[in-house]
């Protein structure tokens, strides 16, 4: 896809510039390595002597290693630049590469908050057989005025609201009469009884 992109004229130059190093680089590497081992052949003997030949060839060696080595670096130099270049000039395929990195952490959301809403309604189901147990295993140990927590608050509701609240004076003063009443009739019964005394007397 980067390739049918139309590139200004610029930068198409700066391309072939780097398409060229690199054919030249790569030639130069591959031309050196091969004299070397050309050179590493015992030829036959000639008018030189086979002292000097070989200083002769040793100092060769050392010149196309030398060739190799720059060749190299030439070559990592080159990486380097492509990737500055790429860098700085590359945009739809930065915008492609934050696009699909965007597209794979929405995914990754979804698919957490998929497994909260799975881990949240175990945990509510857990809840309510534990309540169902909690309240079935307790309901013999509970007293006459143990109540759910429920109905406390109902009946906690029920006293605040006015009609509570009338409720409870009608029935404070139902128990105010009823008291009064029995005080009355315990003084007849003790006179009752100390007349009876005073007429055993």
């Amino acid at each position: 896809m980067s390739s049918q992109r139309v590139l200004p004229q610029s930068k198409e130059t700066l391309l072939q510039s780097y398409n060229k190093r690199l054919k030249d680089d790569i030639r130069s590497i591959l031309d050196n390595f091969t004299e070397i081992i050309k050179t590493a052949k015992v030829e036959d003997e000639t008018q030189v002597s086979r002292a000097t030949q070989a200083e002769q060839e040793h100092y060769e060696m050392h010149v196309r290693a030398a060739n190799i080595v720059r060749a190299g670096e030439s070559l990592m130099k080159l990486v380097s630049d492509l990737k500055q270049f790429l860098i700085l000039n590359d945009f739809p395929s930065v915008n492609e590469a934050i696009n699909h990195r965007n597209q794979q952490l929405h995914a990754l959301q979804e698919e957490c908050d998929k497994k909260l809403t799975n881990l949240r309604d175990e945990i509510a189901i857990d809840l309510y057989e534990l309540e169902e147990e909690y309240y079935s295993s307790s309901t013999s140990l509970w007293d006459s005025s143990d109540v759910p927590l429920c109905e406390a608050f109902q009946r906690q509701d029920s006293l605040v609201s006015p009609e509570g609240i009338s409720g409870s004076m009608g029935t404070a003063r139902v128990g105010d009469s009823s008291g009064v009443g029995s005080q009355g009739s315990t003084p007849e019964r003790l006179n009752g009884h100390g007349a009876g005394t005073s007429e055993h007397a």
